[in-house]
């Protein structure tokens, strides 16, 4: 008998549910990341979740091309 891989997200009503409990200054700025790289609100919590806990975790940075990143 084979297994199933399973894959585990964040769901979008959990991460509803999460970016509610967050200080408001720290929601704002989740939610503005996810549109400015459009991508979904619980994408980025993963992602950002994933660095803290691991620097070398991969990063939406390290996703998008070269020619799409901003010199700061």
């Amino acid at each position: 008998m084979q297994s199933a891989t399973q894959t585990h997200h964040l769901d979008p009503i959990t991460a509803q549910a999460f970016l509610e409990k967050l200080p408001e200054h720290i929601r704002e700025a989740l939610l503005a990341r996810a549109a400015e790289i459009d991508y979904p609100i619980e994408a980025v919590l993963e992602s950002e979740i994933a660095s803290s806990l691991d620097p070398d975790a991969l990063s939406f940075a390290d996703c998008l091309p070269s020619s799409s990143r901003t010199n700061a």
